[in-house]
């Protein structure tokens, strides 16, 4: 089976910004973490190749820096990774990303099972899954939590979707959305950090995917983003001194006054 797998670097909380001109996130090397979502998906993938065979390469969309986040794939136990960077991309909403991404999938020689997480903490959409299994004409279903069977030709998946639990039975090729805490993403060994350091990274430009340019990027994105900020900082953070008794005894009366007030 070939599988792929959609990772995304998002910023980490504590470091965010937006830019002013864009109102999209700035996305540097510094900054940047795997998105959580995805090394369960990475995790679920994992797993299904165990079952099935074949391969399992990670691909994303991002600045040159994104390569990290394929090589840590790579580490966890992915076969490859294949990362798509211009310039033509930046600003890409959900729809433009998607198609960016199926384009990359198709350069690759198409694939039988696509597993991304179920969003980015970062825009909380979940639409890629759904979008990208539109582009290549593929049947989804998001909000996965268990893999009930794994074969060459399809998958049984459960999923609770609106406080509705149901069983699916879906063919290949296909997509699936996974949440979080089906599966314990596996760490990366020595032996695959090593593998991920030394791995090739193929690069393709929006030329090398013969991509439309007015469907990538800020260019081809639908959405318009009117306003975006970061939260202000609440509160302001407490140092308690003394010895840890009372440190003990000092850090009750704050939790008792949060919870109920200053008497």
């Amino acid at each position: 089976m070939k599988i792929f797998v959609c990772m995304k670097q998002v910023p980490a909380a504590a470091t965010a910004s937006i830019d002013p001109l864009t109102k999209t996130i700035v996305r540097t090397a510094n900054n940047a973490v795997t998105n959580p979502f995805d090394l369960y998906a990475l995790q679920t993938a994992l797993d299904i190749r165990k079952q099935t065979g074949g391969s399992l390469t990670a691909i994303t969309m991002g600045i040159p820096a994104a390569e990290r986040v394929l090589r840590d794939a790579v580490s966890r136990g992915a076969d490859g990774g294949v990362l798509l960077s211009d310039r033509a991309f930046a600003g890409a909403d959900t729809l433009a990303t998607s198609y960016a991404l199926s384009l990359g999938i198709e350069k690759m020689g198409g694939s039988d099972l696509i597993v991304c997480g179920k969003m980015a903490v970062d825009g909380d959409t979940a639409q890629i899954g759904p979008e990208l299994a539109q582009h290549l004409g593929i049947p989804h279903v998001s909000d996965v939590c268990e893999i009930l069977e794994a074969a060459e030709d399809h998958l049984v998946v459960r999923r609770v979707w609106d406080e509705v639990e149901q069983e699916l039975y879906l063919p290949l090729p296909a997509l699936i959305t996974v949440v979080k805490g089906q599966n314990l993403p596996q760490l990366a060994t020595i032996p695959g950090m090593l593998r991920g350091r030394d791995v090739e990274i193929p690069l393709f430009t929006a030329e090398a995917l013969n991509a439309d340019t007015e469907r990538c990027g800020l260019k081809g994105s639908p959405t318009q983003v009117v306003r975006t900020f970061t939260p202000p900082v609440r509160g302001q953070a407490k140092t308690i001194e003394g010895s840890e008794t009372q440190q003990a005894e000092e850090l009750a009366k704050v939790i008792k006054e949060v919870l109920y007030g200053a008497d």
